[in-house]
């Protein structure tokens, strides 16, 4: 074999979308889209295109379709786009819009199949930015079968055993991107929240050392999670609490964060003490 023969061939570059932590960043109710993404059960997101993608088109985000698909064109024409998939190409926002572009060409009726969408759009490129992300929070997942025949059962059997899975959950009023559930006899209500991880953590360290963390006398925050580059703190109730009771204390929460974020003075020995703590306490979902 000559030397010619022997050298090795460079393998082609393949472009690939360039990382982003916060993935829905400067779309409208970006931490809705975290809180249905990656821990609400059964919920859907209606959001409006841009007149020069789909002039009159909305799309609706859906927390889970049958089969767990990407998306899916009802028999009216609406799209359906799955939220909490096996599938991920490296940027959940790109995947999204490849989805939604893709219905836009796809018969109605007719499940939409994703594979590797490459580079190209992001939601951010086909979502109207002035329009509002209008969330409904369901019980299960008989919506499914809304307007759809169902002549084999076998969406109806779908939802059944996804049905078994379902938490409560209920979306708060007063505040945004708050969720209480209840998961098993505990009950915790996780808040996406849209600020710098750092300067939010440090608020929490403020409240956290003057005693002011709690939304109530038996609700204590209990640690946080990362996802799509936001952080979710956690409360949990100590005894049984229904989500209408946090309401105020939500709002009342809510005012004191925004007092302590804006507070700029170095953090005092305690303050540092409660800021490990929280950080000691959290993970990282994606």
């Amino acid at each position: 074999m000559g030397k010619r023969s022997r050298r090795r061939v460079k393998p082609e570059k393949v472009e690939r979308m360039p990382f982003r932590a916060r993935t829905f960043e400067g779309l409208p109710g970006e931490c809705d889209l975290v809180a249905l993404r990656e821990f609400v059960p059964a919920a859907t997101a209606t959001v409006a295109l841009r007149d020069d993608v789909a002039s009159g088109r909305s799309v609706r985000f859906v927390t889970l379709l049958p089969s767990a698909s990407a998306g899916l064109v009802r028999p009216d024409d609406e799209i359906w786009v799955g939220l909490q998939v096996q599938h991920n190409f490296g940027d959940v926002s790109r995947d999204l819009a490849a989805v939604v572009l893709k219905g836009l060409e796809t018969e109605p009726g007719t499940e939409i199949v994703l594979t590797d969408p490459g580079v190209g759009e992001r939601l951010q490129d086909i979502v109207d930015a002035d329009s509002e992300l209008e969330v409904d929070v369901q019980e299960g997942f008989d919506f499914w079968t809304a307007g759809v025949d169902d002549p084999t059962g076998d969406v109806a059997a779908a939802i059944e055993h996804a049905n078994e899975i379902v938490s409560p959950t209920v979306r708060l009023e007063e505040v945004d991107a708050a969720y209480w559930t209840q998961l098993g006899e505990r009950q915790f209500l996780r808040w996406v929240m849209p600020y710098d991880e750092d300067a939010l953590l440090s608020a929490l360290a403020r409240l956290r050392a003057a005693g002011d963390d709690r939304l109530g006398d038996h609700v204590r925050l209990i640690g946080s999670f990362r996802a799509h580059g936001l952080l979710v703190p956690v409360w949990e109730m100590e005894q049984p609490t229904p989500a209408a009771d946090l309401e105020g204390p939500a709002a009342a929460f809510a005012t004191r964060l925004q007092e302590a974020l804006a507070d700029s003075t170095p953090l005092t020995s305690e303050q540092r003490g409660a800021r490990n703590g929280l950080a000691n306490r959290q993970i990282t979902v994606r």
